[in-house]
């Protein structure tokens, strides 16, 4: 563990509880806890330097569309991509349901395929579930390796000229598992097809590059990357953006307004009708100033120590049964004999240690592993061995309870 990220803890007020006690959060995969640093930006731009964007002539309003813009700069900075290429949206979700409403409704048709796989949250899978009932379009199921990955092998026996999209998680909410980028990306190409990633748990553990990675749409959100709630990102090929036709209609996304037509602003504007989460998007670009200025690389080793730490501590125990590969990156999943993990979740909640009890919004996987929810465990980079030891007290309560 690297003694930069030892004391970071520190930096997270809602790291201890009501009473001053600690507070082992081991939930950062559903949301992470936000530093001061982002608190503070948020604060300020709520406050002393609020105003509206884009539309005002005065002298803040014109300072706060040179922050909101600039914020658009460093988020797409941090995957590696251009200010023009990327999106602000609601989260991941709504990245998702954009790309399937306009590229999907504009470029495929009936008899076209789309591949997705076991592993994927219902995010990555309702909106196409639902551009089929539109569309006509068919959606194809890769399997998963023993250790719950992508099995790339598998889909290269699926994927054929008929399919016009791979929509894959780049790491699962679940088992921790990271797909193989630049082997689907070569699968997906190789038929023409475009390449959708659902980087929501991999930019916060992993060092993203869009375009190293070879994908044309790269969604994520910021509350996952110790940002705020209600903003998240959507970035895609310039090419891509630029074809395609608006998702939502009102203010700022126009070029033209008459009672006869309407003509659209360039992307990425065309696609955030209405007032931006102004404050949102510069709290988000703190969000990033703070994480790039420990180093993602260091942010990897550390949960990457963590997590193996961890799968060695529950290995120890009988009736727990791991799910994932040795590897997982940040993400421990585990079931007990005889215990609901709801129960487990209840009972680590009395010791000030929160998990997820559930099937984490992942209903498929949790049919392909045989079991109705897991207990999931995840950490981030205020996460630190006492969390390890906290769950492991809580668990061995929990079987005395139990037992």
């Amino acid at each position: 563990m690297t003694t930069d990220l030892l004391s970071r803890k520190a930096d997270f007020p809602g790291m201890v509880t009501a009473d001053g006690k600690p507070w082992h959060y081991l939930d950062t995969a559903a949301t992470s806890q936000k530093p001061q640093a982002v608190v503070d930006a948020m604060s300020r731009a709520l406050g002393r330097d609020y105003a509206t964007v884009h539309r005002g002539v005065y002298g803040r309003s014109a300072e706060m569309t040179l922050g909101y813009e600039a914020a658009r700069r460093r988020v797409a900075g941090f995957v590696g991509g251009q200010e023009d290429e990327l999106v602000f949206t609601r989260g991941a979700t709504e990245a998702i349901n954009l790309v399937a409403a306009t590229w999907g409704a504009a470029n495929l048709n009936p008899g076209d395929r789309i591949l997705l796989s076991v592993l994927e949250h219902h995010s990555n899978i309702v909106p196409w579930q639902m551009l089929r009932e539109r569309t006509g379009v068919e959606i194809d199921v890769c399997p998963l390796t023993e250790d719950g990955r992508i099995d790339i092998d598998a889909a290269r026996q699926i994927v054929d000229k008929r399919h016009k999209l791979l929509a894959l998680s780049h790491v699962s909410n679940v088992l921790g598992s990271r797909l193989d980028v630049a082997a689907a990306a070569d699968l997906a190409h190789s038929v023409g097809a475009k390449l959708l990633l659902d980087g929501c748990q991999a930019v916060p553990r992993l060092t993203v590059d869009v375009a190293a990675l070879g994908c044309d749409f790269y969604v994520f959100s910021a509350h996952k990357l110790y940002g705020p709630t209600g903003i998240g990102a959507l970035w895609a090929k310039r090419e891509l953006l630029q074809a395609m036709p608006p998702y939502q209609g009102g203010g700022s996304m126009i070029d033209r307004v008459t009672f006869e037509k309407t003509t659209w602003a360039d992307a990425p504007q065309r696609f955030e009708a209405g007032t931006p989460a102004i404050t949102e998007a510069i709290a988000f670009a703190a969000a990033v100033d703070y994480v790039e200025a420990i180093g993602m690389d260091a942010a990897e080793r550390h949960e990457m120590a963590l997590t193996a730490k961890a799968r060695e501590e529950l290995g120890r125990i009988n009736s727990l049964h791991l799910f994932g590969p040795e590897d997982s990156a940040g993400i421990v999943s585990f079931t007990m004999d005889g215990i609901h993990p709801h129960d487990l979740g209840t009972i680590l909640d009395e010791e000030n240690v929160a998990i997820r009890a559930g099937h984490h919004c992942a209903q498929p996987l949790m049919e392909h592993l045989g079991v109705p929810a897991t207990a999931r465990a995840s950490f981030g980079i205020y996460s630190d061995e006492d969390d390890i030891a906290a769950l492991i007290r809580g668990i061995e309560r929990t079987i005395r309870i139990f037992g």
